[in-house]
């Protein structure tokens, strides 16, 4: 296919913009003309998402594809270790070969922590050997976050031999570290660790940069970085790039990186600072073969009304046209269903906590942030039982273990909101078993059973009403139609907000309640986790 596009061309790799005439031949860039007159429309390199959890967005690889492109995303950094922590190498392969049958540049790591911890029932295990096989393959570019930063800084041989697989086929080591900082940081940082998305505080990133670390600033469906970081592009612009990390489904519909871009703006930083960020630095670290619109590249760009309100009219991926005013042009292919959920119904009574003592350790949740606080405050006894309390907003938390029958590990959390009734969810990093929030014993078990009955899902149980949006593929995604998954989950997250929940995305902050490797305070399958000791504490205290 051969044709041309007449726009001003935002020449990242110069910094410059000028009015052209370009070439394309083959799906790339065969030659480019600079015009006299300056035209209407801005061509310019597509986005890329720089740490980004496919599965989080609840759709397989080729629907999520069919949102991102409209929002001018043209290529992802993709960590499967959601789908891993599920299914092992298994489920990596599935996503590489969904990915591979639509116009669209998935590259995805080798994920490093599967499980993420010996603290929690996964259904696989990913261990320095399967490291190195996937390190051989062209689609694995990098190994994935590490989020063992203890068996880094401790020299565990398992987890330095996964690092050593990666450094031996020339590949990038994605890090995860949240809120550290001093001598165990320069000991991770000195393991070969080149990036960070988890920087939650201004000066935690600043010394990560002065440590030689890149910093990915994160804001997704939950995590919300944006704000705290994004002054470091002032000064560290070939230092920064911009990610999403997790995205559910009605986020993804109302944009990508694109929503970063324009806040960048009006935040006043340099337009080519930030559209480096968004493509060109990403590009460059992990050496991806995406069009950076100079001649010979991938023919991968976005055509825009301005560069102040960033509308994106056109995406093209080598050479194809993918999107244009908003509509997808991405068809849906067919995918296998693939899972492993082997667990029972539960009974309300499995969910009942006897009061040893008055006092609890609580888990506080914080609104658009992966780390909780930790209290310590009296629970509420009922014939001799510790139960919810909604009038003070402490419910109570569930873990239930979906890869085989064992009691649901059981703990109280605070800042859900909820008045009534429980949400649940087996999207729960990392390792997916069935996480859920609720005011009394019965909804509890009601919302988990409607899980356990569909093998995945998201829930909503409230005494009258059940609510269900199924995720058949491992559990944790569906293969239907991406705009009709938004639409019901856009549903169910309202529901769950018309209980009570006070959360902008109750489901995804759900979903990191049971992310041990956060600090502070969360619940595994196997019990209440305190992560700044990385070790498990009691419910109740003395």
């Amino acid at each position: 296919m051969q044709f041309t596009l007449k726009a001003n061309l935002v020449d990242l790799e110069n910094k410059s913009i000028y009015p052209a005439e370009v070439f394309i031949s083959n799906g790339r860039i065969s030659k480019i003309v600079k015009l006299r007159e300056p035209q209407d429309r801005y061509l310019l390199p597509g986005f890329v998402d720089s740490h980004v959890h496919v599965e989080s967005s609840m759709l397989i690889p080729s629907e999520f594809a069919r949102l991102a492109v409209t929002h001018g995303t043209v290529g992802t950094i993709s960590d499967p270790h959601e789908i891993a922590n599920v299914l092992g190498v298994a489920g990596v392969e599935y996503m590489i070969e969904n990915g591979d049958k639509v116009p669209f540049h998935f590259f995805f790591g080798a994920p490093s922590c599967v499980p993420a911890t010996a603290f929690e029932t996964a259904g696989a295990e990913i261990n320095s050997v399967d490291i190195d096989r996937l390190m051989q393959r062209k689609e694995i570019l990098y190994l994935a976050e590490m989020m063992n930063y203890p068996g880094v800084i401790n020299k565990d041989p398992e987890v330095l031999a996964k690092i050593a697989a990666a450094k031996k086929h020339n590949k990038p080591v994605d890090g995860h570290a949240p809120g550290l900082r001093g001598e165990s940081l320069e000991k991770y940082v000195a393991a070969g660790i080149s990036t960070d998305h988890e920087s939650f505080k201004y000066e935690e990133a600043l010394e990560k940069l002065h440590l030689g670390m890149k910093i990915w600033i994160r804001e997704g469906s939950a995590a919300k970085n944006f704000n705290e970081l994004i002054e470091l592009l002032f000064e560290f612009p070939d230092l920064i790039s911009f990610c999403s990390d997790d995205m559910h489904p009605d986020s993804l519909v109302n944009g990508h990186i694109n929503l970063t871009v324009k806040r960048a703006l009006e935040k006043g930083h340099n337009l080519f600072n930030i559209l480096r960020a968004s493509s060109y630095n990403i590009i460059k670290h992990y050496n991806l073969p995406i069009g950076l619109l100079q001649t010979g590249d991938s023919a991968d760009f976005i055509l825009v009304n301005n560069l102040r309100e960033f509308s994106v009219l056109k995406t093209w991926i080598k050479g194809e046209l993918v999107a244009e005013d908003g509509k997808s042009l991405i068809k849906r292919v067919e995918a296998p269903i693939v899972n492993n959920f082997n667990c029972n119904r539960l009974k309300p009574e499995d969910f009942a906590i006897p009061a040893l003592t008055s006092k609890i350790r609580v888990i506080e949740v914080m609104d658009g942030q992966l780390i909780t606080n930790k209290l310590h405050i009296p629970c509420k006894i009922e014939n001799g039982f510790a139960v919810a309390d909604p009038g003070s907003d402490v419910l109570k938390m569930a873990v239930v273990n979906r890869y085989s029958d064992a009691p649901p590990a059981l703990a109280f959390i605070k800042n859900f909101g909820l008045k009534k009734g429980a949400i649940a969810s087996c999207v729960a990093h990392d390792c997916h078993n069935i996480v859920v929030v609720g005011t009394n014993d019965i909804d509890l078990c009601e919302a988990v059973n409607l899980i356990i009955s569909a093998k995945g899902g998201i829930s909503l149980a409230d005494g009258k009403t059940k609510e269900l949006l199924p995720l058949p593929v491992a559990g944790i995604m569906s293969n239907a139609d991406a705009y009709e998954i938004a639409a019901q989950y856009t549903a169910i997250d309202k529901r769950a907000k018309e209980l009570g929940s006070v959360l902008k995305a109750p489901y995804m902050s759900l979903s990191f309640m049971a992310l041990l490797v956060i600090p502070q305070l969360k619940l595994s399958d196997k019990g209440l986790f305190d992560a700044n000791i990385f070790e498990f504490v009691d419910l109740f205290e003395s």
